[in-house]
Formats: C-alpha cells, structure tokens, sequence
C-alpha cells in the first residue's frame, strides 16, 4: 500500500457541486458526539469565539487496504495528510484563538488509534449514526457499504457557521489555507 501521508500526483480534484451553499449563517445543531477524549461533545454547546471543525471521510490505518478504488474517488484520498496538517497548525490555530476537531463517520475506537498515532492535539469526533451530517445536510458518498462526509472545513462562530471550505483540494493545505482565512477574518 502507498503512504497514507503522501498524496499520489494524479489524485482527481472534487468539484465544486453547491452542496454546501447553504451552510453559512446556519445555527449549529445541538448534536453530541463522542470524542477521542473519552467525553461527548455537544456541537450545539460550542464556546464562544472560533471553532474549526474539519470533516473527512476516513483515514487509513497502515495495516489495512483502503477501499477498493479510493484514489480515484474525487476527494477521497488525504484525510491523513489533511489531519496532520491540521496537528502542525495547530499552534499558529490557537495562536488566532481557534479551537478544532477532526469529524468523520468512523467510530471513536478507530479514531482514537489514528489520533494517538498521529499525535493530534486535539479531538476528533465521530459522527457514526450520521446525526450531524443529516442535521446540517452535509454532502455524503457510498463507498464499500459506508456512508462518508465529502471532505469539507467549517468555521463557526459563537455557535453559527461564519465559513465553509467546500470543495477542499488538495487536503494537505487545507490547515493552511483555513489559517490564511482567520488571519485576515475581522475580529
């Protein structure tokens, strides 16, 4: 199996389909989630200010196939490059007072195994029953009898979506470029 940190060179680029147009300015739902913490979170409930929640589809785990055909599924392929590159921002994240979580549909076990591997310093949250996904219309694709989130970044302040970053290509500069918009977002 290929790196699951390296992006192959010909990955397709997702399009921009409008699925998430109607996002900005929607309350956050009050939906709880598990974390990788061992606590549940209510998205609802967020704390004032800034919160980045990026949602992936699945990461990889090194002993295992990916599904069959995941790189040429447009936006599939870099949920782990995607997570380190939030881990490595993290700091310059909380610098500009930003919390953030990881989403995606895997349950809190197998993200709990890729967080520790990973040495990400913050929570992931599993979205499993897809409660939130339905909650907030977020777009979804089958693969392998799954159903996972299409690979976008929210930004929410004091509990309404200020932001969305839909499509998200490539996923390693996703960290980087939601860091450019905070920087220059009004206070």
């Amino acid at each position: 199996m290929a790196s699951l940190t390296e992006l192959p060179a010909d990955l397709p680029p997702p399009p921009d389909d409008g699925a998430c147009d109607h996002l900005p300015g929607t309350t956050m739902p009050s939906v709880v989630l598990p974390s990788t913490a061992g606590r549940d979170v209510d998205l609802g409930a967020l704390p004032p200010g800034r919160v980045v929640i990026y949602c992936y589809p699945r990461t990889g785990r090194p002993d295992e196939p990916l599904p069959a055909g995941w790189d040429g599924i447009p936006g599939a392929r870099g949920c782990t490059p995607q997570s380190c590159a939030f881990r490595d921002h993290h700091a310059e994240l909380a610098r500009l007072g930003t919390g953030v979580f990881g989403l995606s549909t895997q349950t809190t076990d197998y993200q709990r195994e890729m967080a520790e591997r990973l040495h990400l310093p913050f929570e992931v949250l599993s979205d499993a029953e897809l409660r939130f996904a339905r909650a907030l219309r977020l777009p979804t694709f089958e693969v392998e009898g799954m159903t996972l989130i299409r690979r976008l970044t929210l930004i929410v302040r004091d509990g309404r979506i200020e932001h969305v970053f839909y499509p998200v290509f490539p996923p390693d500069r996703s960290a980087e470029e939601t860091v450019r918009w905070l920087a220059a977002a009004p206070r």
